[in-house]
């Protein structure tokens, strides 16, 4: 990767009049912001569909292809003359997914048909399952594993039967689908032409309410009924003592490689299209993973199991060419995590709020870093800058950080941390736009192991020029 500097600022974090950020002028605004900024790479989180149920996390999904209808400018196609300019407004503060999803889906009900829909919905095999998924879901209020027998386990003739019942909301959902990544293609080429690469993120493991297990239950490791026989996680490690249950089903990696790893080379072509680089999330999950017994509390009972990152790794390089990917090789780390990733060629990441254990091979210390890496101040797991520091870190760790900078004063913490990440070897530092704005834990994106009050933080409005240009500053004087 270029040595640049970015910015890590989900699609919903934007301003936005209509509850959530989405792709409209407020997004186009952020991109001439970066520009002003000197920035090279804009972050984001997963584009995909959310739920309420699972707190909103992109992580914990319904679609592994699918974009968040929420994120559809309503603005966007009124320029166009698609639809009548939206005059409602509401939820400035906290994300509200549904207020906005509902608002939207309204008005694209009313649009007619896209001439090239067909196309569209033939050119993306994922999209016939996924809109029947919602469509059914929407139905029956809960997930496939409590469907009907014959719509659980995808009979050929109930199927068809209720493609036909279900039929308009069917096309709606391939409207939705069409105008999302019709704009998010337009916003990406916009980036693109103003010299900013855009830097997606890819889960490891989809949802178990998700289309993507139901169509493709042989690939998991399930029971008769669809119900998971074991569920992903990770061990104890910094975020949680008991570990993180996240409850994803995991893959059976014989029935991926049988199948010649055809549902996760076309995953990795569809974000790879998507983004210009694409981050590889639990990347040590490409290697083992960690597998616990499906009705476990914790994640404390779970056993190492291992994974053909390797196969697949090469598998896609082949067949889809140069991977443009990064690897999130954060917590338990061991010496095959890291062969498999300098293997590719890799970068990995380093997160300064994981420095300050008073060891000083610790590779989160700067004078630690390689080249082929990416540098965080924190990721979107993390506190702010601000909110670490005061209200997380430990008094040694706090005084361990300022001795290494040669300060005395907490004061401007966030702009020390700054510094210290363009100051680094690594070719890419990214910035929680958090940080740059110096606010404290009321603007943390998530806190791993809990629910409640996560993936909801935006933006009143977009920073102004003298933050910009105090960032450019800091890049040029860093060749970034």
């Amino acid at each position: 990767m270029l040595r640049g500097a970015g910015v890590l600022l989900p699609i919903f974090s934007l301003p936005s009049p209509h509850g959530v950020g989405d792709m409209g002028p407020a997004a186009y605004r952020f991109v001439d912001f970066l520009k002003e900024a000197g920035q090279t790479y804009w972050q984001l989180l997963p584009l995909h569909p959310v739920l309420a149920e699972y707190d909103n996390s992109p992580y914990s999904s319904t679609s592994s292809f699918a974009g968040e209808p929420a994120f559809v400018s309503l603005e966007l196609l009124a320029e166009r003359g698609l639809v009548k300019r939206p005059t409602a407004e509401f939820s400035k503060g906290r994300a509200d997914y549904e207020a906005a999803r509902a608002y939207k889906m309204k008005a694209l009900a009313e649009l007619k048909k896209p001439e090239d829909l067909d196309e569209f919905v033939g050119r993306n095999e994922w999209l016939e399952d996924y809109a029947l998924y919602v469509a059914l879901r929407e139905h029956f209020g809960r997930s496939w594993i409590e469907w009907p027998k014959e719509l659980r386990d995808r009979d050929p003739a109930a199927l068809r039967r209720w493609r036909e019942k279900l039929r308009r909301r069917i096309e709606l959902e391939y409207k939705l689908q069409y105008f999302f990544w019709e704009q998010w293609r337009e916003l990406k080429r916009y980036a693109n032409s103003q010299g900013v690469f855009l830097i997606g993120d890819l889960p490891i493991y989809p949802s178990l309410d998700s289309a993507d297990v139901w169509a493709h239950r042989e690939l998991f490791k399930l029971d008769e009924e669809g119900r998971p026989k074991y569920v992903a996680g990770v061990p104890p490690d910094y975020f949680s003592p008991t570990g993180q249950l996240w409850g994803n089903p995991v893959y059976d990696w014989d029935a991926m490689r049988a199948e010649g790893f055809k549902w996760w080379l076309d995953r990795l072509k569809h974000a790879l299209s998507a983004f210009d680089y694409v981050r590889l999330d639990h990347f040590r999950g490409y290697v083992a993973y960690w597998e616990v017994p499906a009705g476990e509390t914790t994640a404390v009972n779970g056993r190492w199991v291992p994974a053909p990152g390797a196969e697949l790794l090469e598998r896609a390089g082949s067949e889809l060419g140069e991977l443009k990917l990064i690897a999130e090789d954060l917590g338990y780390i061991t010496p095959d995590v890291i062969e498999l990733r300098d293997r590719f060629g890799l970068p990995g990441m380093r997160v300064l709020q994981f420095a300050w254990d008073g060891n000083p091979a610790n590779e989160h210390k700067p004078h630690n870093h390689v080249k082929n890496s990416v540098v965080y101040t924190g990721t979107h797991d993390n506190n702010t800058i601000v909110g670490w520091f005061f209200h997380e870190a430990t008094p040694r760790a706090r005084r361990e950080a300022l001795e290494y900078m040669g300060r005395r004063s907490a004061k401007g913490i966030n702009w020390a941390f700054i510094r210290l990440a363009y100051s680094s070897v690594a070719n890419v530092a990214v910035v929680p736009l958090q940080d740059f704005l110096g606010l404290g834990p009321e603007a943390r994106i998530n806190k791993p192991g809990t629910k409640g009050g996560n993936w909801v933080w935006r933006l009143e409005e977009l920073p102004g020029r003298d933050l910009a240009r105090r960032i450019r500053r800091l890049a040029r004087l860093y060749g970034r």
